[in-house]
């Protein structure tokens, strides 16, 4: 079979054309922009030529995209689209009905919404994991003080690798100057409270996000404040906007700052974050890091991987945490309900469901090296067997 490939700076873009070919298929390229992905005459007609040129069965992109999509729709190809981010508002675009789309999302909860409203062109498929690769990436000195490259070892024993970190979390901490809530400055006091009070309540609520349903009160100061209007090809609701994309990304800040601040005060933290300034006691920010190359050896040389999802995520395991698992490093992450379909707690990973529950399995997981490692190689070994790109790719085309 013939891919056209929509190429754009995506995460996983070399997994998947890899995937591809080890499947048997060959792919072609067309190099997209996306500086409008919702309508682009300029790229609706290159894209038209490129298909006309190529003769793909089918087109395929990590992201959904509009403008493709109703190109592959005027010229009767399948179209499939693989989600990673999220929110994605372009998931609420008309074209999303298209007859031609294949659309996967990897949480199961955005899926039933879209399946409940008899949308069914909407699918349910998690992330992966290229464990080939990852397996390839290792330290330049093992525990025993050996060159990675004079011995054999499993790139999936963790034990084989010297640990540089004791705690780590690779993200972003939602709290750069720019950020969307921060900008509402004329709320009125009651607005002021209302959100002070939902967003209390939400960080200690794990596994359900009652956000966007609780903001109807407030809306009309919140657009006075921060005027956000639905695109005019979409059906998304402003509670939708102004829940996933100000408020959701706030509170996961909060989190992230207050679950960060509680380990720093009683263990060893190290950050990777784009935001290189930020300090605290006990915390050691590395700044940014790759995360095709470098952030594996990350999750290898971590005796814990942290997984804090950002709060518009309903029930998805983000690509985060496959990465972490696909690595071969132990995985401690908030509860997702979509782990429970593909992962056992306390055999492939574990999850907390508190700051106090965080704090303790902190603890006790530092402690027990043996459990610890081999949580971690079964979390490798389940990603390699069932999680892969190759998976991924077997079950679309299938």
């Amino acid at each position: 079979m013939k891919i056209l490939f929509i190429e754009w700076k995506s995460f996983g873009n070399q997994d998947m054309k890899n995937a591809f070919a080890a499947e048997g298929h060959t792919v072609a390229c067309f190099p997209f922009s996306n500086k409008d992905s919702r309508k682009d005459a300029e790229v609706e007609a290159e894209l038209v030529s490129f298909l006309h040129q190529e003769t793909p069965d089918l087109v395929f992109s990590f992201n959904y995209f509009p403008v493709i999509s109703n190109v592959c729709k005027k010229e009767d190809i399948r179209y499939i689209s693989w989600i990673y981010d999220s929110p994605y508002v372009m998931l609420y675009s008309y074209t999303v009905i298209n007859p031609c789309n294949e659309i996967y999302v990897f949480d199961k909860e955005l899926y039933m919404e879209f399946h409940n409203a008899g949308i069914h062109t909407v699918y349910y498929m998690p992330l992966a994991a290229n464990t080939e690769r990852l397996d390839k990436i290792l330290p330049a000195v093992c525990a025993n003080g050996a060159s990675n490259d004079t011995i054999d070892i499993a790139a999936s024993d963790v034990s084989s690798f010297p640990y540089l970190y004791d705690i780590s979390f690779i993200g972003s901490l939602y709290n750069e100057s720019h950020n969307f809530f921060d900008r509402m400055t004329t709320l009125s006091d009651y607005t002021k409270g209302y959100l002070d009070a939902i967003m209390s309540a939400q960080m200690r609520v794990q596994g359900y996000n009652f956000i966007q349903e609780s903001l109807s009160p407030i809306m009309d100061d919140l657009y006075q404040a921060l005027p956000m209007d639905p695109n005019p090809d979409g059906v998304e609701s402003k509670e939708y906007l102004y829940a996933q994309y100000v408020i959701n990304r706030k509170i996961t800040g909060l989190e992230r700052m207050d679950l960060i601040h509680t380990i720093a005060e009683r263990f060893r933290f190290d950050l990777f974050t784009p935001n290189a300034s930020f300090t605290m006691p006990g915390l050691t920010n590395h700044g940014t890091v790759d995360y095709y190359e470098q952030a594996p050896l990350v999750f290898k040389q971590s005796k814990i991987n942290l997984n804090i999802s950002l709060r518009s995520i309903k029930s998805g395991v983000p690509l985060r945490a496959f990465d972490i698992l696909g690595s071969g490093g132990f995985l401690l992450s908030n509860f997702q309900a979509d782990y429970l379909d593909d992962f056992i707690p306390g055999e492939d990973f574990d999850y907390y469901e508190s700051r106090e529950d965080l704090i303790d399995k902190i603890t006790y997981y530092l402690t027990h090296d043996e459990e610890r490692i081999a949580i971690a190689r079964n979390g490798h070994d389940k990603v390699t067997n069932k999680h892969t790109f190759r998976h991924r790719v077997r079950e679309m085309l299938r």
